[in-house]
């Protein structure tokens, strides 16, 4: 009798893990995009352009051991943005974008506070949608374009009087 039972747990196991490892029916779609930082201020300007054929990385991560599981890149396009189709939930794991490289030759050093991403994909957090969006990333300009000051200073002006 407790061969029997056993011999159905193990069945049971074997659903189990064959179940989980199925491609979703409908997979995740990463949306996001890649700028050039062009006045070197760690965010997006109306300077800031995109980078066509920057190279990202979406990187899903073991939580306990941080052992890369799962690993998958992607191109930009003429605006900067990119899409990466992910057929399995990545529910226990810890997954972001990365930026790789830039092409283009003055804009290629990664923003530290801006070169990746995380991104949640799995279906076990409430939301509904399969598309999730990273945060834009972004490289710096090796020298800031002239009319970043004035620039800046209209993003610190406000009105004290509110």
């Amino acid at each position: 009798m407790a061969a029997a039972n056993l011999v159905w747990i193990l069945i049971g196991v074997c659903f189990v893990v064959a179940a989980s490892a199925q491609p979703l029916q409908k997979p995740f779609i990463v949306n996001g995009c890649v700028y050039c930082d062009t006045c070197r201020c760690g965010f997006e300007t109306n300077a800031s352009t995109p980078i066509s054929g920057a190279i990202v990385r979406l990187e899903c991560r073991d939580r306990a051991k941080w052992v890369l599981k799962f690993s998958k890149k992607a191109i930009t396009n003429s605006e900067g943005k990119y899409t990466i189709p992910v057929s399995y939930d990545h529910k226990d794991e810890s997954c972001k974008m990365v930026l790789v490289s830039s092409p283009h030759p003055t804009c290629n050093q990664p923003d530290l506070g801006r070169n990746s991403a995380t991104v949640i994909l799995t279906n076990n957090n409430g939301l509904t949608n399969n598309v999730r969006y990273a945060n834009a990333m972004g490289f710096f300009t090796q020298r800031p374009l002239a009319l970043c000051p004035s620039l800046l200073k209209q993003y610190l002006d406000y009105d004290e009087s509110l």
